[in-house]
């Protein structure tokens, strides 16, 4: 059998200066990371445990992108996720309680208990949705970039552009929504960042195996938007890439692609036994792990302390802790309600 070939990672330039990042910004970004990487460890062991049914898809090794897009973004702008999309929610701001909820199917859920893992939705927080489809959420995002437009070229209204980030795996890019979402945005100047979260894998086929042009950011040459490589590993070059696009975006000149090159610490979901990766593949991008690297950066630049990186990380698991006691004692949705929800009430 044979592996991926190396990926060539672009290389990285950025100061936490230019990025206007001070210490209070960059520890909501190791936070947010930490966040997202213990809340998918705790859904690993609520799910083995029986907590938790059907499939369950977790970020882990993805958290930079997630926190160096969604962090930018104001409470007004919209995410759009897949399957993979518990972390997404959590960086827009979804309680971590309610999406615990959401998972166990519980009322108290995020999406009433009914979504469950992939189908994780808040309109409080402007978070559009997992798809249980690949490409599914992208012309969902592309509605909701629409409507941006709408609001002041239609209504007059005159508060700046709301932005939408679209997220989706390096497997979506061989589907025909993508195509055509990218073809609408330049065409009507979308205020869209499309995401391309290139873990390596479209669940066991290798990415280098399935397109023609490995390189993503590439192909939105065709249709006229700007395409950025980014490392999908570094949060700070996550978000230094995405400044620019949420900028360009807000201003309104229209949407940019983002290839952020990344990877999955685990199987595809809890059900692969992650069989067809190498040993050696695994264990060369675990030893980026975007988590440690920005600890790194913020130890060696004195920026904060190991105590006080410790007390996030108690703070975090303390929240999650309490999260799933909120999850085991919610009720279930009753059965009398059962088709509630299905059109929107009046």
């Amino acid at each position: 059998m044979s592996y991926p070939k190396k990926v060539q990672l672009p290389l990285t330039n950025y100061n936490s200066t230019g990025l206007n990042l001070n210490k209070s910004n960059l520890l909501v970004l190791y936070e947010d990371m930490l966040l997202g990487r213990n809340f998918e460890d705790m859904c690993a062991q609520m799910y083995y445990k029986g907590k938790m049914f059907g499939f369950v898809h977790l970020y882990n090794g993805q958290e930079a992108v997630s926190t160096g897009v969604i962090k930018l973004l104001n409470k007004t702008d919209y995410v759009c996720s897949t399957y993979r999309d518990h972390v997404h929610a959590l960086s827009k701001g979804v309680p971590s309680k309610n999406v615990m909820a959401e998972l166990f199917g519980k009322e108290t859920g995020c999406s009433k208990g009914r979504g469950g893992s992939m189908h994780i939705f808040s309109a409080p927080h402007n978070f559009l949705g997992g798809f249980a489809f690949i490409a599914e959420g992208i012309p969902v995002a592309t509605g909701a970039a629409f409507q941006s437009i709408y609001r002041q070229q239609v209504l007059k209204e005159t508060d700046d552009l709301r932005v939408t980030a679209c997220f989706f795996g390096d497997g979506t890019t061989n589907n025909g929504q993508f195509f055509e979402c990218l073809n609408m945005a330049v065409l009507w100047k979308l205020p869209i960042i499309f995401v391309v979260e290139n873990n390596q894998w479209a669940i066991g086929m290798a990415h280098h195996r399935s397109s023609s042009i490995p390189e993503i950011h590439k192909k939105a040459e065709a249709f006229g938007l700007p395409g950025i490589e980014v490392d999908g590993m570094d949060v700070l070059a996550v978000r230094q890439a995405a400044k620019q696009a949420v900028q360009r975006a807000r201003k309104g000149d229209g949407p940019t692609l983002i290839e952020a090159l990344t990877y999955r610490f685990r199987g595809h979901s809890l059900a692969d036994p992650d069989e067809l990766r190498s040993r050696q593949e695994k264990e060369a991008w675990v030893a980026r792990d975007p988590i440690k690297k920005l600890k790194k950066y913020i130890l060696d630049n004195e920026i904060a302390d190991i105590g006080e990186l410790n007390q996030i990380q108690t703070a975090v698991k303390t929240e999650l802790e309490q999260a799933v006691k909120f999850a085991i004692s919610s009720p279930e949705p009753n059965i009398s309600e059962l088709k509630r929800y299905l059109f929107a009430d009046n």
